[in-house]
């Protein structure tokens, strides 16, 4: 491996990579560039199981997507509509509680809950399904609103970010998901996404709540028109806000899915393009504990690959996921908790049920032939 490694150019990062030692921006665009997915695979495993072993994480979740009524209307959204098109909709605060009730019979530790950027709803709507979910499952954990989100209800509270957070948390937030960081290079942004929340202001949005006591993911969109340098200097900044606060769970590559978008002439990415990202994440972002292979966007097969190059972490359930399949995705929108612990096993990795904070809760030994 390390000859294979020192072939592809890429010894003296190897080197840094036995170390211990921080990669620079360099670092990260030649493994970019580096046309050998199994040279940067590799030294992105051996940085996975000296963090995690060969333990893979998976957590029983259930997705609740509010509202697709959107203002922001980002070209690379299928998601999104105007309030009045044909595809809009919006729940009230029984529709949710009802989503919850549903699944009242499976063990689900974990309601994830994002939506649009809705023009009408007001901030005691937000208050109000938090309080809804707990009164129908108490002990269920909450992680819901991007920081895109909460920057929102910010607004709409007329109360600073951090204030606002302490008002839903009280109301049930236990953690915030790592949606709507996009790319956070303007350049982008304004092409794709110009009425969003800036890049610079998501990072600071979650470092807040880092330092108000939630935890946090971080995404990135990836797969589109962004250069590979903004993809670094998006992982820069993911990194250099870690420092800070250390509030990020994982990092979650998001492969853009062009169907149904603004951007539909662009093509999906291929799969060496997401083992790269997965791959480079876990070789650059050093600090981060966890990256995920999120099986929604990349498929299940893929995702079962990606164990060894850098993932550690499938997600989970993911019930009723919709806005990727409103982008066109052919991977479903749940799959059950055994089918994941076969595929974990299937690659060579012991699966873990984790709570959103990484806390076990069963172990699943390996049956290695």
């Amino acid at each position: 491996m390390q000859n294979s490694i020192k072939r592809a150019g890429l010894g003296d990062i190897y080197d840094k990579v036995v170390e211990g030692e921080r990669l620079s921006f360099d670092d990260g665009l030649r493994l970019y560039r580096n046309s050998n997915i199994l040279a940067v695979g590799a030294m992105a495993n051996i940085v996975r199981e000296k963090m995690n072993g060969d333990n893979t994480y998976f957590i029983y979740n259930q997705h609740i997507n509010y509202s697709n009524i959107c203002t922001n209307l980002c070209k690379f959204c299928a998601f999104g509509k105007e309030k009045d098109a044909e595809l809009a909709y919006e729940m009230t605060v029984d529709d949710v509680k009802r989503k919850v009730q549903e699944r009242l019979d499976e063990p689900i530790t974990e309601i994830h809950m994002v939506g649009g950027i809705h023009p009408d709803l007001p901030f005691s709507y937000y208050l109000d399904v938090l309080r809804g979910i707990k009164e129908v499952r108490p002990d269920v954990h909450i992680q819901a609103f991007t920081c895109v989100e909460i920057g929102h209800l910010a607004g709409l509270a007329g109360k600073s970010v951090a204030d606002t957070l302490e008002i839903l948390k009280e109301a049930g937030l236990d953690s915030i998901p790592g949606g709507g960081a996009e790319v956070f290079a303007p350049r982008i942004r304004e092409i794709t996404c110009k009425d969003k929340l800036p890049g610079n202001e998501w990072i600071e949005i979650a470092k807040t709540a880092h330092r108000s006591g939630l935890k946090t993911n971080a995404t990135m969109l990836y797969g589109h028109i962004e250069t590979l340098e903004e993809r670094m200097e998006h992982l820069h900044a993911l990194r250099d806000a870690q420092d800070e606060t250390g509030g990020f769970l994982a990092f979650i590559p998001l492969a853009f899915h062009p169907k149904n978008t603004e951007m539909s002439t662009l093509s999906r990415s291929t799969g060496i393009d997401d083992l790269k990202n997965i791959a480079v994440a876990r070789l650059f972002l050093d600090n981060f504990p966890h990256i995920k292979a999120y099986w929604v966007m990349i498929g299940p097969k893929l995702a079962q690959v990606s164990l060894s190059f850098g993932a550690d972490d499938m997600d989970g359930t993911v019930k009723e996921e919709i806005i990727t399949r409103m982008a066109g995705s052919e991977s479903g929108h749940t799959i059950g908790s055994s089918t994941l612990v076969r595929l974990i096993r299937e690659a060579g990795r012991t699966p873990i049920e984790r709570g959103t904070l990484y806390n076990i809760i069963e172990t699943h030994p390996r049956t290695d032939n």
